[in-house]
């Protein structure tokens, strides 16, 4: 078995961005000399996270929108008691949805769904340059 570690980097801004790797994380595979196996990707940090989605601006305003709904923005945290930088809401966002996703390598393509790309969600209330770490492995 062979394991790769690869690093993609992305300027976010202080919204929740939600920004479509798919695109980077397919080039990065496609220098791969993995032809079967996972790629798992992992972003560093407490306030940012990965999953899937369609990604097309209905839904993901639609995501957007249940994101402020289950974690909103402008309702009392301890963090931001404790802390005062005002971003208790996006630790609790990235705890919900996750910092890290595999997706199965067949054939040297990843086997997402027609209408499924990979996100990452930065839930931080200032700009970021994140960090995403590939790791592929297989054969």
């Amino acid at each position: 078995m062979k394991v790769e570690n690869h690093t993609i980097f992305v300027q976010t801004t202080a919204g929740t961005d939600i920004l479509d790797l798919t695109g980077r994380v397919s080039e990065v595979l496609g220098e791969s000399a993995v032809r079967n196996g996972s790629v798992h990707l992992f972003v560093p940090g407490s306030t940012g996270a990965l999953t899937t989605i369609e990604y097309e601006s209905g839904v993901v305003n639609d995501l957007r929108q249940a994101i402020e709904r289950m974690a909103p923005e402008d309702i009392p945290y301890e963090h931001n008691k404790r802390w005062g930088d005002g971003n208790g809401y996006s630790h609790v966002r990235a705890a919900l949805i996750g910092p890290s996703l595999t997706i199965p390598v067949i054939e040297g393509r990843m086997a997402l769904g027609t209408w499924q790309q990979i996100v990452l969600l930065d839930f931080d209330n200032r700009p970021r340059e994140r960090r995403i770490l590939l790791q592929i492995s297989g054969e």
